[in-house]
């Protein structure tokens, strides 16, 4: 199949060599950028442990911090490997979703111990899981270190392919970059090419924003994370 990957640009880049192991064809398409954010050396002195969301964070992080030396809660296995990547050596892949990110954290941790839990989030961060911790008795604080703009228009390379009926599949890993993509392509006059589509979500709600549009088929993966949402072109 080939496969529109609308993800910024490093994460779009892990996805394209999956799907080349998978057969796939990869139209790497970013709807979204990545901007760190600058700024002094971040303080530690009073973190536990390291919770990320996104392999983003992980790298906004990194450019702030040489320390590697706290055990890392990822969501996920894609931020598992960046975290392995940028030097963590302590990682705990929770497999999942911030509901599972929370889980892994409840299973690992007292909540009474000294010490706060550190997120390295997006600007765009729900503050979900500083409120399930929280609930549970953690002392959670939030580092905005990171934002995700959104790109003016659908680049040309998903523009030609989308006018070309040259895509088959569309992967869409957030309700976010589903709105974005559905904006994008209503704008660009080409809605009705998703009706050649399979958009690939990877829940519910990432499928939500898809509503106004006709497609082949919508697909949800069965779990919230990349491997599952792959498994949806099998």
């Amino acid at each position: 199949m080939r496969v529109l990957v609308t993800r910024p640009p490093d994460d779009a880049r892990d996805t394209a060599a999956l799907l080349a192991a998978r057969g796939h064809e990869a139209i790497v398409a970013p709807l979204l950028g990545v901007r760190y954010h600058d700024g002094h050396a971040l303080h530690l002195d009073d973190v536990r442990a390291l919770l990320f969301t996104s392999a983003n964070g992980v790298r906004a992080l990194a450019r702030r911090t040489s320390l590697r030396d706290f055990p890392v809660f990822a969501v996920g296995s894609q931020t598992a490997e960046a975290a392995r990547e940028a030097g963590f050596r302590d990682v705990r892949n929770a497999g999942g979703n911030v509901e599972t990110l929370a889980d892994a954290v409840r299973g690992a941790l007292e909540p009474k111990q000294q010490g706060v839990l550190l997120h390295a989030a997006g600007a765009e961060a729900e503050g979900r899981l500083a409120a399930l911790l929280s609930a549970a008795g953690y002392k959670v604080r939030t580092e905005v270190l990171y934002d995700v703009p959104v790109v003016a228009e659908l680049p040309a390379a998903a523009r030609d392919g989308l006018a070309a009926g040259a895509v088959d599949a569309v992967l869409l890993f957030s309700a976010r970059s589903a709105q974005v993509f559905a904006d994008s392509v209503k704008r660009a006059g080409l809605a009705p090419a998703c009706a050649g589509l399979v958009a690939a979500c990877i829940s519910e709600a990432a499928a939500g924003p898809l509503a106004g549009l006709a497609f082949r088929e919508i697909r949800i993966a069965p779990r919230p994370n990349q491997a599952a949402l792959l498994e949806c072109l099998d």
